[in-house]
């Protein structure tokens, strides 16, 4: 069983930035996409951003420009979220996700909460 252990959520005034950031317990295989969904209650998980291991990454509209998504040089399965110039529109639980050969796997979730 593959565990992903998040951090870095909080509270921040709009305009702010945070780092969010997901380390996954495989060591025996690099995982190839891993990706940051988020989820305000009584709506669907949304995709945010994706970070391949050849280095392409990937962004839904309502982010692009403003998060930025990077995986760890050192441990390839190790991901994260710069959030810069956030809005009260990103309010949300936000989940790290690995889907590969040994199956999907999910984050427990970070919350992440902009005041304006």
């Amino acid at each position: 069983q593959v565990q992903l252990v998040e951090s870095g959520g909080g509270l921040v005034q709009a305009g702010g930035s945070l780092r969010l950031s997901c380390a996954a317990s495989e060591s025996n295989f690099i995982i190839n996409d891993m990706k940051w969904y988020r989820q305000v209650p009584g709506k669907q998980r949304e995709l945010v951003a994706i970070a391949t291991s050849g280095g392409s990454t990937t962004y839904a509209d309502s982010v692009k420009g403003r998060f930025t998504v990077s995986r760890d040089n050192a441990n390839k399965n190790t991901v994260y979220l710069q959030m810069n110039s956030l809005k009260p529109e990103d309010t949300a639980v936000y989940y790290c996700n690995a889907q590969y050969w040994k199956g999907d796997f999910w984050g427990q979730g970070t919350q992440v909460t902009v005041s304006s």
